[in-house]
């Protein structure tokens, strides 16, 4: 029976092929708008490490003075990132199952076989756990091992460096140089993005990971200044005072797989809070906060307002779309009641004439469905290129099979949807009037 109505569909569509083609448009570009939107919205907002969103928590307190707050705009949260000398106290605690501290820093990379011109790359000056804590992939090798206050020269490096320099081979155990010091590879990481960049949304939630790590310590033992973002509230003379200073330039995330756990570490940070305070630190009230990685993303603003105003916007065309496409089927459908009628006479339910136009109505959802995938593929490539040089809003615009499944799929049952009363009229016309007129 369903042939049967999917034929007949088809001979109704190619009777009006003008309203078929307008109908099958305005579908198309209402799902476009969405597929596109989605996609980028959801990439912007979704939770690259989600099944350990309630585990890990970014670790924050508030050292600033007391007539400058972190945020004017928000002057009760803490600074998103840590001193030196509160973030390796806090690394001292045995509480949390993996911790790190870390801090983006600029590197040169030399030395590799054949290598004639240095290669710059982002380096990530982190502890060993940072790899364990945020599952982050080996290709070969894994992380350094021995004191993370005390490493050993010893280096992981990104696939991409890893390609660049070494031609993709298993480079563990080579020796490289980073800012001209000797280095060990030890590791290197299989293709690692994850967007947003949660675990440093301070220095680009949208930034690609960084192509090198190296031990936190050897930032110390180098004298080697921050490449990131850091925020101090005095001028600083020297490196030794920057490490003494509450300048705040320092991320630290753990892992805390329960809640006894979390309120131990809760309570440890707020007593060596209040030592603090005591000796003349911390003049704010205590703010001290562990902020899972969902919460995090929110409180950082990483989904702008206009992302989510364009997401209520490509919704409303598509409403637009199918509240047109309403119309222009009510239209046609009227249009074939004579045949209706006589279908009705010879016996036809209402329930088959209902079944028969939803057939119908289907062909067109899944017709526009097609075409809108086609017009957002071609969407999503206009914003790369209009994105060409900024590779952070860039790699957001491509196809995210969960964003385009949400919007074929929402398209889908609303057009259904939207067909369902012009289906359900055309049924209710009583045949007789138009028998008379045959």
């Amino acid at each position: 029976m369903l042939n049967y109505y999917f034929r007949l569909a088809l001979k109704s569509l190619r009777r009006t092929p003008g309203l078929t083609a307008l109908m099958v448009c305005a579908i198309a570009l209402g799902i476009a708008a969405c597929i596109v939107t989605l996609t980028v919205y959801h990439a912007m907002s979704g939770n690259p490490i989600w099944w350990k969103n309630n585990v890990l928590y970014a670790v924050t307190m508030d050292a600033w003075s007391a007539d400058k707050p972190h945020d004017p705009d928000h002057p009760t949260l803490a600074p998103p990132q840590l001193t030196y000398q509160d973030a390796t106290a806090l690394l001292r605690s045995d509480i949390p199952s993996h911790k790190a501290i870390m801090t983006q820093m600029n590197g040169m990379l030399s030395g590799a076989p054949g290598q004639t011109v240095p290669m710059q790359v982002l380096t990530r000056a982190t502890t060993k756990d940072f790899f364990t804590m945020f599952d982050v992939p080996f290709e070969y090798g894994g992380a350094w091992g021995g004191n993370d206050l005390d490493a050993l020269p010893e280096i992981v490096l990104s696939q991409r460096a890893n390609d660049a320099l070494f031609k993709g081979i298993d480079s563990v155990g080579r020796t490289i140089l980073w800012n001209n010091n000797r280095f060990r590879v030890v590791g290197v990481l299989r293709d690692w993005e994850p967007l947003p960049r949660f675990y440093d949304v301070v220095d680009g939630a949208f930034s690609p990971p960084e192509d090198a790590y190296v031990p936190f310590s050897w930032v110390t033992a180098l004298r080697s200044l921050p490449g990131g973002n850091m925020d101090c509230t005095v001028s600083i003379a020297n490196y030794q005072q920057l490490l003494g200073s509450e300048c705040v330039w320092i991320e630290m995330w753990v892992e805390l797989p329960s809640a006894a756990r979390r309120e131990r570490f809760q309570a440890y940070m707020d007593g060596y809070w209040a030592q603090q305070h005591r000796s003349g630190r911390f003049p704010r009230p205590l703010n001290n906060h562990l902020t899972n990685v969902s919460n995090w993303l929110v409180v950082n603003g990483v989904v702008s307002s206009d992302s989510r105003i364009l997401l209520r916007v490509a919704f409303a065309f598509l409403a637009v779309c199918l509240i047109n496409t309403v119309g222009i089927l009510l239209t046609k459908f009227l249009r074939g009641a004579p045949v209706v009628g006589v279908r009705r006479a010879l016996g036809a339910s209402r329930r088959q004439i209902f079944l028969q136009h939803i057939v119908e109505v289907a062909v067109v959802s899944i017709a526009g469905g097609l075409l809108g995938l086609a017009v957002g593929a071609v969407g999503l490539a206009g914003v790369q290129a209009i994105y060409a040089q900024d590779g952070a809003y860039g790699m957001l615009a491509h196809f995210d099979p969960l964003g385009v499944a949400w919007a074929l799929a929402l398209a889908a049952l609303s057009t259904l949807a939207a067909g369902l009363y012009p289906a359900w009229s055309i049924g209710r016309l009583p045949p007789a009037g138009y028998l008379k007129s045959r």
